[in-house]
């Protein structure tokens, strides 16, 4: 099957190669100028890693750093010790990192090339869903602390991002369905077309085999893609990405990060389409649609009313908030996202009602 290549536009534009089997062009996107590689992976994926290694050791000299699996790699003593491997080799700024894995781990890649000797060179080669479409690509890197997800981080563009579909291959059907969380706000944000291919058949669009999933791929990509080329630092356009990510944060931090990402950016959505609904925005058809397509995808639509006062707590001091005015991603309808600033408490909390358990 033939490689699909996306541009990511931008002061530094770089591509995005999706396909099978294709791993083979990693050579060429490593370039000529680099001597050492450091193949940042989770302890999941350590024999795969080693193979990738043995594949790019003709060229480079290639180490591996094993990190933690998920939201747990993606801790300051982790980005430590991949400092202390980079040093301990005399990487310069000519070498590259490559991230390996999921988009946790892509994260934690990104966050250690950028500040290892103020940036170097990185590879993204996602090897699950959420990765593909989201996570490797843009230029966000971040660790998690204490009081929050990705609150440290830094602005560092790949040098190019490796979407092989056959990494995908033994991933539980549970990963790729809660991966398509992010896939589906990508449809209500922007490109109707996703919903239309969930809703046609289930099955058929979550089957990394299939050409529907690859099309859905291919317009998640594409439309991550314009958004961050526009607007790099999120300053403006690239805000709209966070649909669904306010209350989803707050509930992975409430969740002590044990859910999956997409489950709680779903819960986050229906949120979001609740606090539209009740502003007079957005029709009961359309969140009713929020509904039926993340409820077919097994996905949660719901959260503990109790809960609430902790998510508000988390969201005020959340990255996405300025000061301690909270601002949401909503919709006017499919397609037509726009920013709610600065709701009063009690409206909230009527949406949070909404969506109570």
């Amino acid at each position: 099957m033939s490689t699909t290549t996306i541009t990511v536009p931008g002061r530094q534009p770089y591509d995005v190669l999706v396909g099978r089997d294709i791993l083979g062009s990693l050579p060429e996107l490593i370039g000529s100028k680099a001597r050492k590689v450091l193949i940042v992976h989770p302890a999941t994926l350590g024999a795969r890693a080693e193979a990738l290694r043995e594949s790019l050791s003709s060229d480079f000299e290639v180490l591996l750093a094993e990190i933690p699996d998920a939201e747990t790699g993606k801790r300051v003593e982790v980005a430590a010790f991949c400092w202390q491997v980079l040093g301990q080799a005399d990487f310069t700024r000519t070498d590259v990192v490559i991230g390996f894995g999921g988009g946790a781990v892509t994260d934690l890649a990104g966050f250690v090339a950028a500040t290892w000797l103020r940036g170097i060179r990185l590879i993204n080669v996602p090897t699950t869903l959420l990765g593909m479409v989201d996570a490797s690509i843009g230029g966000k890197t971040g660790i998690n602390t204490n009081e929050g997800k990705n609150l440290v981080g830094a602005f560092h563009a790949p040098g190019g991002v490796v979407v092989d579909l056959d990494t995908l291959e033994g991933l539980s059907q549970m990963e790729i369905l809660a991966s398509f969380g992010e896939v589906v706000k990508y449809g209500f944000i922007a490109e109707p077309e996703i919903l239309d291919i969930i809703e046609r058949g289930v099955d058929t669009a979550t089957d990394p085999r299939s050409d529907e999933f690859r099309r859905v791929v291919e317009l998640s990509i594409g439309i991550k893609a314009r958004v961050v080329g526009e607007d790099f630092t999120e300053l403006g356009v690239r805000e709209i990405l966070n649909y669904g990510h306010t209350l989803g944060h707050a509930v992975e931090y409430a969740e002590r990060f044990q859910w999956r990402h997409g489950a709680a950016v779903a819960i986050g959505m229906v949120y979001a389409a609740e606090l539209a609904r009740l502003t007079g925005r957005l029709s009961d058809e359309v969140v009713d649609r929020h509904r039926s397509i993340l409820t077919s995808l097994q996905l949660p639509v719901s959260y503990p009313v109790g809960r609430w006062q902790t998510l508000l707590s988390v969201m005020k001091r959340d990255k996405k908030a300025r000061g301690s005015m909270l601002r949401f991603i909503v919709l006017d309808d499919i397609a037509r996202p726009t920013v709610l600033t600065g709701p009063d408490e009690s409206l909230l909390f009527a949406a949070y009602q909404e969506i109570g358990a």
